[in-house]
């Protein structure tokens, strides 16, 4: 009796192929059980704890019929990163920019006019301080759980709205 038969079967019995995917299988769930990822210790879970920061965002495009009554300084927005909770801050500032367009001139000129076209009535550029604590590393700041950079995206979520900006600035307050 061959160990291999012509069938590609051990000793006639089990496929090669399937005692193959038994061992992936195996091994997959032995590192799953035996070699866990990253525990999240040290990271602050929340926002209580931490040092007072400053996050400067920048919101494009925000359409909204009544924007100005809508988002106020001094209102609580609830942090979403990369489609997680990361707690709440506080709008410090907001800052409504100009819709312009850039409008070339005979001269060859170019200046910076407001946008005429009726939709611009309904989009908004929106600067606004967000207000909040965090956790300082040498990494950078933690806010919630996730890294906030420079262009990382915030979804923040008020009572009457939720919007994606992209951080600009990150102060410490002393």
């Amino acid at each position: 009796m061959a160990i291999i038969d012509t069938q590609g079967r051990l000793f006639g019995k089990v496929s090669l192929l399937d005692l193959g995917a038994g061992m992936v299988i195996g091994l997959v769930l032995g590192g799953i059980f035996l070699l866990p990822g990253k525990t999240g210790k040290g990271i602050v879970k929340g926002n209580s704890d931490g040092k007072a920061i400053e996050v400067d965002v920048i919101v494009k495009g925000l359409s909204a019929l009544d924007g100005k009554n809508m988002i106020k300084p001094d209102d609580k927005v609830n942090v979403v990163i990369r489609n997680e909770p990361s707690g709440g801050a506080q709008i410090k500032t907001v800052e409504f920019l100009p819709r312009n367009l850039a409008v070339p001139q005979p001269d060859g000129s170019v200046k910076a006019l407001p946008d005429p076209r009726p939709e611009g009535r309904f989009s908004n550029d929106i600067l606004m301080t967000l207000s909040g604590n965090a956790q300082v590393t040498e990494d950078g700041v933690v806010f919630g759980n996730k890294k906030v950079k420079i262009g990382t995206t915030l979804e923040l979520e008020g009572k009457e709205y939720n919007f994606n900006s992209t951080v600009i600035s990150i102060r410490r307050q002393p």
